[in-house]
């Protein structure tokens, strides 16, 4: 039986758009794989390996992802075991999508997942996060 693949949703802190994601990644990680350090690991691990992404957040607005490769144990300078997100250094621009702000990551189920933007469409500037959300209300987006 196959697992059902899963997806991850998080706050992107410190990157106003994408990117400011990208090129932070690439002086940070160079040409390798970018990780993305949590305190806590996944319960449904199996589920996010099966073809999962994290989708990230910027500034409320839901406007990309990347997808997660693996899970690897880091333990801090304060002794303390985490899980790092291996994350394939492509950030892909999915159709924007307003989020209220949360605290950790949240699941996201692939129905709930945006689609990925065309290729022709993914330097398109996102819509003000209040329009999305109004729009989005109204079943328009």
């Amino acid at each position: 039986m196959t697992t059902p693949s899963l997806h991850m949703m998080k706050l992107c802190v410190g990157a106003p758009h994408p990117e400011a994601l990208e090129r932070w990644q690439a002086e940070r990680f160079g040409g390798g794989p970018a990780e993305h350090i949590t305190r806590m690991w996944p319960k449904r691990a199996e589920e996010l390996l099966a073809g999962g992404s994290i989708f990230w957040v910027f500034k409320g607005t839901m406007l990309a992802r990347q997808r997660i490769l693996d899970l690897q144990q880091r333990t801090g300078g304060d002794g303390i075991t985490r899980c790092a997100l291996i994350l394939d250094r492509e950030v892909i621009r999915v159709s924007a999508v307003p989020r209220r702000a949360f605290q950790g990551w949240r699941y996201l189920t692939p129905p709930d997942a945006p689609p990925d933007l065309p290729a022709g469409r993914a330097a398109e500037s996102p819509l003000p996060p209040k329009l999305a959300r109004e729009l989005a209300e109204m079943g328009l987006l």
